[in-house]
């Protein structure tokens, strides 16, 4: 008989939740998942799974009481911190609820694991934004270049990984630490810029105005879809290295331009761009590329998703 998983998600609300468990079900994973979130609405269907039998907890993280009383009654044998304010933008409008939600919730997470004595591997998702500005951005960066975080997002997501560190090494957890770089597909909230951009864009092609009103373009991201995310922290579960760093990463950067050119072709529509100077970031990153070789070198994971298309999976779902 299959030994069943256990498995603690936070964030579960999120769309990388969702594809996590699509993945566990594909490959047919005898996984038992208990979901934790601020709120109550779960916006897809957990209980049509065939391999994976889920439950919801609705839960502030910050509430370390009943955090530890879920991880004694559960006992996971794996923990996906998914959960936080995952919003750049965000951060710059709330800082100082934003670095202490994200930072706090994390801590009372790992403590609480800590002290009950349980022994299970944690997965602390991280971001490309801790490199910020990098005197490397020309290439794609390793996880041993510095890291210069340059919003309240990206110092707490640096925080994170600082405490990772710290119990790991001191308390001998068993903690794998990701820099997820920018993960996109179906499901994701349009306050995202890739949802935002289809959104926008098919409208014009409904018949809108064909002015497209954005942020700075020039800025360089690595893209990569979810799907192919979601598959790294399966295997990073199974074949990482404890107290180890991985880029979750294309290791392609392309550029916002790029990005509505592509999604105004798969539409169909000719478009004019203009930049709003409000919807410019304060001290943004101009160029951020990935490199995945040490998360290939020890997992095997392959990228199978190319950027077109992904980019046209999310517009069939969000446009149809």
């Amino acid at each position: 008989m299959e030994i069943e998983e256990k498995y603690l998600i936070t964030g579960f609300s999120g769309f990388v939740s969702k594809h996590f468990l699509d993945f566990l079900n594909s490959k047919n994973v005898c996984a038992k998942v208990l979901g934790i979130d601020i709120n109550a609405d779960i916006p897809f269907d957990f209980s049509t799974y065939k391999t994976v039998s889920c439950s919801f907890v609705q839960l502030n993280l910050l509430d370390k009481n009943k955090v530890e009383t879920i991880i004694q009654e559960f006992k996971p044998d794996y923990v996906l911190h998914l959960a936080s304010f995952s919003s750049v933008a965000v951060s710059w409008k709330i800082p100082v609820e934003s670095f202490t939600n994200n930072t706090n919730i994390f801590l009372n997470l790992i403590e609480s694991i800590r002290t009950s004595g349980i022994k299970c591997r944690i997965l602390s998702i991280g971001s490309s934004e801790e490199y910020g500005n990098s005197i490397h951005n020309q290439k794609p960066l390793e996880e041993s270049d510095p890291i210069n975080p340059l919003s309240p997002y990206a110092v707490a997501r640096v925080s994170q990984e600082m405490l990772s560190k710290v119990y790991s090494e001191s308390y001998g957890m068993d903690i794998i630490m990701t820099r997820s770089f920018n993960h996109i597909g179906t499901h994701q909230k349009d306050i995202f810029v890739i949802p935002s951009f289809v959104r926008k864009i098919n409208a014009i092609k409904l018949g809108g105005e064909n002015k497209l009103i954005t942020g700075d373009i020039t800025i360089v991201r690595d893209f990569i879809d979810v799907r192919a995310v979601v598959e790294a922290y399966y295997l990073l579960f199974k074949k990482g290295k404890k107290g180890e760093v991985y880029n979750i990463c294309n290791g392609v950067g392309t550029s916002l331009q790029e990005i509505i050119t592509i999604i105004s072709k798969i539409v169909d529509v000719e478009i004019i761009q203009e930049t709003d100077v409000n919807l410019v970031r304060p001290n943004d990153n101009k160029i951020i590329i990935g490199s995945n070789k040490k998360l290939i070198k020890d997992t095997g994971w392959k990228n199978r998703y190319s950027l077109q298309d992904s980019l046209k999976e999310i517009i069939s779902y969000y446009c149809n």
